[in-house]
């Protein structure tokens, strides 16, 4: 599925092109010359941080804190639904969140393969800021200016993006210990709310 190329453009800190759930991502290690050169093909203002995607709740632990409570709570959502706002474990880049990183267990297999096999990536849609975005991947790497080799021929289903939240450190249902639905997707917010109450 992935071939040599492609894994040694990642390693060499080269953004790529890999299927979501929903649409095509554009991935690259995030670390500073990666996102200096995705922000650059984006044409991404420095200021618009990109999420974090990983295969599981190990690699997660090399970015932020993971409360108690997360992993009964995603357990509640298809994988891949929603992309959590954590603390982070140190100040890390500030165009992936410094200290407050957003970051997803992807749902689809294949990008859970390919983040098993090269480390998390970054996960920021594949398109140039402000034009619209296509379900193949390939098609999604001319306007990127990424050759076909930096990308797989797969095509994504659509549909609406995961449900962005920011999460609390502790479980609680008052005080500064609410979660906060920054973005509404997949998951609506009544669904949130509702799960949210059955943990507590």
């Amino acid at each position: 599925m992935f071939s040599e190329h492609y894994i040694q453009q990642i390693e060499d800190y080269f953004p790529v092109i890999y299927p979501t759930s929903t649409l095509p991502a554009l991935g690259v290690l995030p670390h500073e010359i990666g996102l200096d050169r995705l922000f650059k093909m984006k044409e991404r203002d420095n200021l618009k941080i990109v999420s974090i995607a990983v295969a599981n709740f190990e690699q997660m632990e090399q970015f932020v804190t993971i409360p108690d409570y997360l992993e009964d709570f995603l357990n509640l959502f298809p994988k891949g639904a929603i992309t959590c706002i954590l603390k982070g474990k140190t100040q890390f880049d500030s165009r992936i969140g410094g200290d407050s990183i957003a970051i997803r267990i992807v749902g689809h297999p294949i990008a859970n393969d390919l983040l098993r096999k090269v480390g998390p990536l970054t996960a920021t849609s594949a398109n140039v800021s402000g034009m619209s975005t296509v379900y193949s991947c390939i098609e999604a790497a001319k306007p990127l200016g990424l050759p076909i080799e930096n990308t797989i021929d797969v095509t994504c289903k659509g549909g609406k993006p995961s449900t962005l939240i920011r999460c609390p450190v502790f479980l609680s249902s008052s005080g500064g210990h609410k979660f906060e639905i920054v973005r509404e997707g997949i998951v609506s917010k009544l669904e949130v709310k509702a799960k949210w109450k059955d943990l507590i």
